[in-house]
């Protein structure tokens, strides 16, 4: 069965201080944002490529990713005021597909992460379809308490793609809209209106988020 791959790339990223959308500045030889919507792309059995952008910025980042994508097509949605709604505004316009069947998972990633990678998508779609929903977990050690405690060694960092079987998904996205509920990341919503698992898959620190100047030069340097 095929998967959609959701890219969110809504957010202001203030912080980076790049005055524009971050998901659009250069990385190497493209934008930080075609990193992930190629390796999407280039998935055995993905059916639908979305990217949710922020208001008025359609034009801005199809303009920018169409020299990338060859002869694959890529959907455009406008996100919402948060997180959570662009997942949902993302998750309405798949829901003709996940429910006729066609589309059985559906994995969402943060366009801001673009070394991912084509290998971190699959493990994360092969485990949602067997277990429910999969996340890309990594160890974080050394971490210090607000106090200054150190805290367990155990502790995990939950990156993106995250993947989810995609009925599941619309169902649980779909009882938030109803309470009003919006959840930090997509595990959020499903752990909350789900009884099925959410699995770990082994990631590292080379998928990192381009959250300020110096993430990029640090991301040139392991792509």
């Amino acid at each position: 069965m095929p998967a959609a791959v959701v890219i969110l790339a809504a957010g202001a990223g203030q912080r980076v201080g790049a005055g524009s959308n971050k998901v659009l500045l250069p990385l190497g030889d493209r934008p930080v944002l075609a990193w992930s919507v190629q390796d999407a792309l280039a998935l055995d059995g993905v059916r639908r490529v979305l990217v949710v952008v922020r208001p008025g910025e359609h034009d801005q980042v199809a303009d920018a990713l169409a020299p990338y994508l060859g002869d694959a097509a890529v959907g455009v949605v406008e996100g919402g005021a948060s997180r959570h709604a662009s997942e949902w505004n993302a998750l309405v316009a798949l829901r003709p597909e996940i429910e006729d069947g066609s589309v059985d998972v559906v994995a969402i990633h943060d366009g801001a992460r673009p070394l991912a990678g084509r290998d971190l998508f699959a493990a994360t779609v092969d485990a949602a379809r067997g277990r429910g929903g999969a996340i890309p977990c990594v160890r974080l050690p050394g971490l210090l308490a607000l106090d200054g405690r150190e805290l367990p060694a155990e502790l995990d960092g939950v990156q993106t793609p995250q993947a989810f079987r995609a009925a599941e998904l619309l169902a649980a996205y779909s009882r938030a809209e109803a309470d009003g509920f919006e959840g930090t990341d997509t595990a959020a919503c499903w752990a909350r209106y789900t009884d099925l698992p959410v699995v770990a898959v082994p990631s590292s620190p080379r998928n990192l988020k381009i959250t300020f100047p110096e993430d990029l030069e640090l991301a040139l340097r392991l792509a």
